[in-house]
């Protein structure tokens, strides 16, 4: 699938550019004396993973029913998008950890050219974000969202090390801790981001109902179809990049099966051909009485 390919692409862009990033940065954390971009660094080494694990969700869940799996792949990338969210927490952990031991423990100023280096780290990752985001988007995809805002924390926890690093410099003797207190800061961030992507990731595995307007929107075009007198029942779950439609339709009692049958498959392909990416739609037709009065 084309939309596919390019969320593929875009997340093997944000792994190539990860990879520059982190030696950069770790390189210059280390010779400039600054903590939160070492942090920053190790932050990118561990995106270039769970960049690797969306990608790889994505190509699983893309891959057709088989016999072993007669309902797809999708969740693949449900559970990409858990490990992604989970690294994410894990990386806020861990970095918050270790700012704290860098606040208590006396060191000097970072070098002032991690500033130019922390700049362009920003407009980077702002842009993969952007770039991986609007792919996200169009697929509907929870992991690719989860690697956006990865690029996003990133960005963020570059941006709490300019400001932590600047102060130091400019405050001098007394303000060396700076940046990693700006390192601190941005744990925060990276936390909550982790936190927003999980749940969604949990609820897909758990097979939770869609959003109600979605739904809506798929009763109304099932009312749409000639025959159809009314929808009594309709349950919606995402898998991986595609929905999955249980529904029960209401048809004039006195039709033929056949007739029914045909009303059926009908709303089986308007559900189909509809921008709202249905996979599979399970019809159920049901009688309706006919007015006697």
């Amino acid at each position: 699938m084309e939309s596919v390919k390019i969320g593929l692409r875009a997340t093997a862009i944000g792994m190539a550019t990860n990879v520059a990033l982190a030696g950069v940065k770790i390189g210059a954390g280390v010779f400039g004396n600054s903590y939160a971009l070492i942090a920053d660094g190790i932050e990118s080494t561990a995106d270039i993973f769970s960049s690797f694990v969306v990608w790889s969700g994505l190509r699983i869940s893309d891959l057709p029913p088989d016999e072993n799996h007669p309902y797809g792949h999708g969740k693949a990338e449900s559970i990409a998008g858990i490990i992604v969210s989970l690294m994410l927490l894990a990386a806020a952990v861990l970095i918050a950890i270790q700012s704290i031991r860098e606040i208590v423990t006396p060191h000097h100023a970072p070098g002032w050219f991690t500033l130019p280096v922390l700049a362009g780290v920003i407009v980077t990752k702002e842009f993969l974000f952007r770039l991986v985001f609007k792919a996200a988007d169009s697929l509907e995809s929870t992991s690719l969202k989860g690697d956006a805002w990865h690029h996003r924390s990133d960005a963020l926890t570059s941006a709490a090390a300019f400001i932590g690093i600047s102060i130091a410099l400019i405050g001098g003797k007394g303000y060396e801790s700076a940046d990693d207190w700006g390192a601190l800061a941005a744990c925060g961030v990276i936390a909550f981001n982790g936190l927003r992507i999980l749940k969604p990731s949990l609820d897909e595995i758990m097979d939770a109902s869609v959003p109600g307007e979605v739904k809506t929107q798929i009763e109304e075009m099932a009312s749409g179809v000639s025959g159809v007198v009314r929808v009594e029942k309709c349950r919606v779950r995402k898998s991986g990049l595609g929905l999955y439609v249980d529904i029960h339709v209401h048809v004039l009692e006195n039709l033929t099966v056949r007739q029914g049958h045909e009303i059926a498959h009908e709303v089986v392909r308007s559900l189909k051909s509809s921008r709202l990416r249905v996979k599979d739609v399970v019809v159920h037709v049901e009688p309706a009485e006919l007015d006697r009065k």
